[in-house]
């Protein structure tokens, strides 16, 4: 049986604010600065409705 660990705990919950507020900034990005770091903004939309634990992926469109 796997041990608990407060830290642990601790440590994931921080991960998760972390995603939850890095994705409702996205939303805050004009297109310039989407553009900038390389998505677009359809793709920072479906980023922001992810539930905070759902890891992120971005599909690199190819030129």
């Amino acid at each position: 049986m796997p041990r608990f660990s407060l830290a642990q705990l601790r440590y994931r919950l921080r991960c998760y604010r972390e995603c939850r507020r890095s994705r409702r900034q996205l939303l805050t990005l004009d297109d310039r600065l989407l553009k900038d770091i390389g998505i677009s903004r359809a793709q920072a939309r479906q980023e922001s409705r992810k539930t905070f634990w759902q890891h992120t992926t971005f599909n690199k469109e190819q030129p």
